[in-house]
């Protein structure tokens, strides 16, 4: 059966997936092919990435405990894809307080958290002393949580306003508590996507300057992308060349992080008319192309459960990913654009999604630092109640 699957993938799709299960380094114009792969080629793309995912990673699936703090939706920078932001005479803009946020870290920690991740909206009000001292006050409160913290686009608004050197602002938050920063804000490093998604924000070159100064500096970032509204394969994976050109540089990337676009509620879709957000299929490619593309530079791959929901996560762990993500215990962003999935995984839970495909949960820090290992479900009672058969095997279940 499987020597008739092979016989109708096309013979240039099997070389580039032969190549890179051998090592060699994929070329943007192969990445691009694989991103429109459908059919039997798909099938064996999504078996191409796991084959390298367990070799990259093994059968571990981590994730860490976390949560989502958003200290302002105030936001005047006017990006299409947001639903989040508001303007501050609308009845449900906040600015919490430090009160307000140290309280949600203290249930977060109570909750078994170690990382808290801090978002906001660009408030036209708020200067790098702000940015500092919400820092600041939660690592002096509570100095065992990572704080993860401040995309790009908010790195550029505070270090503007400071009139400090680049390198010199991100030293002054890394030594109030600053632990990484969210390689969010990225979307499509291409200037031609990105003055139509926002064209207000942050351009391709400041946000790999505001990266590469952190690398440089020492401080781990993330790396994302966001695909299914107007880009096309082409642009995905120049997006990909260039994050694996930085990593190959700097080692300063944790992760890769594929983002689907949530289309509900935001002026791309309903205004400019971009795609209903990615498919099934698009979400699988893109994890699997990521995994095959950015090995051995970038090995963690991780699902957005918050984009996908648990079900198409866990195919997403057997096509190419090896990471679940965060608990977050809140989640605004993706919410208020029209994700259904919830603001909350319980670490519980992640357990018995990653038990049902047969594989191995670890919890892990920020940094992918392993924190615990749960092998044998008897020590983990509570995730018993829960035990449910295997899910498909990706391969099957992406057409």
């Amino acid at each position: 059966m499987f020597e008739r699957m092979m016989n109708d993938v096309n013979p240039r799709v099997a070389e580039i997936l032969d190549a890179a299960l051998e090592g060699k380094e994929m070329s943007i114009a192969e990445a691009e092919r694989l991103l429109g792969a459908e059919g039997a080629d798909l099938h064996a793309l999504l078996w191409a990435a796991d084959q390298a995912r367990r070799e990259d990673r093994g059968d571990d699936v981590t994730y860490v405990v976390c949560r989502n703090v958003n200290f302002t939706n105030i936001c005047y920078v006017g990006c299409s894809f947001c639903g989040f932001a508001r303007h501050k005479h609308q009845p449900d803009a906040y600015v919490h307080d430090m009160d307000v946020l140290l309280g949600k870290c203290a249930e977060a920690i109570a909750r078994g958290a170690t990382e808290i991740c801090i978002q906001g909206g660009i408030h036209p009000q708020k200067n790098h002393h702000d940015y500092h001292r919400v820092i600041a006050d939660i690592k002096q409160a509570f100095p065992q949580l990572h704080l993860h913290a401040y995309s790009p686009e908010e790195i550029d608004w505070g270090h503007k306003k400071s009139g400090m050197a680049l390198d010199d602002y991100l030293r002054w938050l890394v030594e109030a508590g600053l632990g990484s920063l969210p390689g969010t804000a990225a979307e499509i490093l291409d200037d031609e996507i990105r003055r139509i998604l926002a064209p207000r924000k942050l351009m391709t070159d400041r946000w790999v300057e505001i990266i590469t100064s952190a690398h440089s500096i020492g401080l781990p970032t993330t790396s994302t992308v966001m695909y299914g509204h107007i880009e096309s394969p082409r642009h995905v994976a120049a997006h990909l060349g260039l994050i694996r050109d930085i990593q190959k540089r700097t080692a300063g990337f944790t992760e890769f992080v594929p983002l689907g676009y949530i289309h509900e509620r935001n002026k791309l879709y309903n205004v400019l008319g971009a795609r209903p957000g990615s498919t099934a299929n698009e979400d699988l490619r893109m994890v699997a192309v990521a995994r095959l593309f950015m090995r051995p530079h970038i090995t963690n791959i991780q699902v957005s459960w918050v984009k996908m929901g648990h079900k198409l996560g866990q195919l997403a762990l057997q096509s190419g990913a090896n990471d679940f993500g965060g608990t977050l215990m809140e989640e605004s962003i993706s919410r208020e654009s029209g994700s259904e999935h919830g603001e909350n995984t319980a670490p519980e839970d992640f357990r018995r999604l990653i038990r049902e495909i047969g594989r191995i949960p670890v919890e892990r820090s920020t940094l992918y630092k392993e924190i615990a290992r749960f092998e044998d479900p008897a020590l983990d009672p509570r995730s018993l109640e829960h035990e449910a058969p295997d899910a498909p095997p990706a391969a099957a279940a992406a057409i």
